[in-house]
């Protein structure tokens, strides 16, 4: 098929594009053979693809509450309807809210607690997008007709893209807590040392999510810069065509360092036991960490003295997926959904006071690659999320 009809099946590349008071998001997610007769699309979704090429684009904004309706006024319940101590900002399933009519234990659709009084709460049932304006753009792939059609089921494709963006905003404006507690322990509280001291050089990200990150750096990352990959290993995930002046990498395992044919010079260093960085004032202009922010027990610190040695409107890029070495990653971090993890990364660069200009970006439902060991096992690649910021002026 040359264009777009009801009876095609099309792969579609989405983009959706929100601000929230602190940062510009981004959220990609890549749809494999809509059905644009028996999948679900918003009207104004499926017919702004009608009529469309391989490759064309196609866009639609939605005012904000189009799509979810608004989120209105917090609801007030008495605490003890909910079993446990609440964070403010943060989100839980519904099936918490015990006694409430309409929500069954077994609802794991989230609410997020927006304020916390003596014996009550506050919460905001709403879809985490529903106050936000939103920019959906939509870049189609390979077209074919349908078959024959003998029942199946109807994907809601753009419920899959909206479901976790938004989590990753604070409420209103207002810090969310993710500091309560004990939030940094570990299942493994032992030097880091013993840990990272046998080398493990194998990648801890599938191809294409490897191939993401790379293009995610790519953006902030120029020919001639000089880079920090921070909590390094024997591989920097930087792109390829990209040639940056000086890579330093600072890491654990002083043999992974040495494996790593991108890096120009090394330093072995626990950020868990030091936050200053071992490198002179202003002198980076990009700093990148990949899947490894989840094992730092004084992020705000070290976010801190990022922003140090990066010169004058630098950057830190940060990216992660949803595998990690579980005795080794702070205990907040797996209480988290991923979409809030990027909200605690965010809350990082904000709480260091030292970065501006925040984005966010995620991308999920790729493929995963046939070759992969998990090929078997799960059919997409791994997730990837990245938050980002550039040095304040002035500090």
């Amino acid at each position: 098929m040359e264009t777009i009809d009801l009876n095609s099946v099309v792969d579609i590349a989405f983009h959706l594009k929100w601000n929230s008071s602190s940062a510009e998001h981004v959220e990609g997610y890549a749809a494999r053979n809509v059905n644009l007769w028996r999948d679900w699309l918003p009207v104004d979704v499926q017919q702004a693809v009608m009529g469309k090429r391989p490759w064309e684009q196609a866009q639609v904004d939605f005012e904000a509450g189009a799509l979810f309706g608004t989120s209105g006024r917090p609801i007030k319940i008495e605490r003890k309807r909910f079993g446990m101590t609440p964070s403010s900002g943060r989100f839980y399933p519904k099936g918490r809210l015990r006694g409430l009519p309409g929500v069954f234990p077994q609802n794991m659709q989230p609410f997020r607690c927006v304020g916390v009084n003596n014996g009550h709460m506050h919460v905001d049932i709403a879809h985490p997008l529903a106050d936000y304006p939103l920019s959906l753009s939509m870049t189609l792939g390979q077209i074919t007709a349908k078959e024959i059609e003998r029942g199946g089921t109807s994907i809601d494709w753009v419920g899959l893209l909206t479901d976790g963006p938004g989590m990753q905003a604070r409420w209103d404006g207002n810090p969310t807590d993710f500091f309560s507690g004990h939030p940094f322990a570990r299942q493994d509280e032992k030097a880091d040392a013993h840990f990272y001291e046998k080398p493990r050089l194998v990648h801890h990200l599938d191809e294409t999510a490897r191939e993401i990150v790379a293009d995610v750096y790519k953006r902030f990352v120029k020919d001639g810069m000089h880079v920090l990959d921070l909590m390094s290993s024997w591989v920097s995930h930087l792109p390829p065509q990209v040639k940056p002046d000086q890579v330093s990498g600072l890491g654990m395992n002083r043999t992974e360092l040495e494996q790593n044919p991108l890096l120009t010079d090394i330093q072995v260093h626990d950020l868990n036991s030091g936050a200053i960085l071992p490198y002179a004032s202003e002198h980076f202009d990009v700093v990148i960490c990949t899947v490894s922010v989840e094992y730092l027990t004084q992020p705000v610190p070290v976010f801190t003295d990022v922003a140090r040695v990066l010169k004058p409107g630098g950057l830190f890029v940060v990216t992660f997926s949803n595998r990690w070495f579980p005795p080794k990653a702070v205990r907040i971090w797996e209480q988290l959904h991923e979409f809030e993890r990027m909200g605690l990364v965010t809350e990082y660069f904000l709480r260091s006071g030292a970065f501006e200009k925040l984005g966010t970006y995620s991308m999920r439902g790729l493929p995963r690659p046939q070759n992969d060991r998990y090929a078997g096992e799960l059919a997409l690649s791994d997730p990837v999320y990245a938050v980002w910021g550039r040095r304040r002026a002035g500090i």
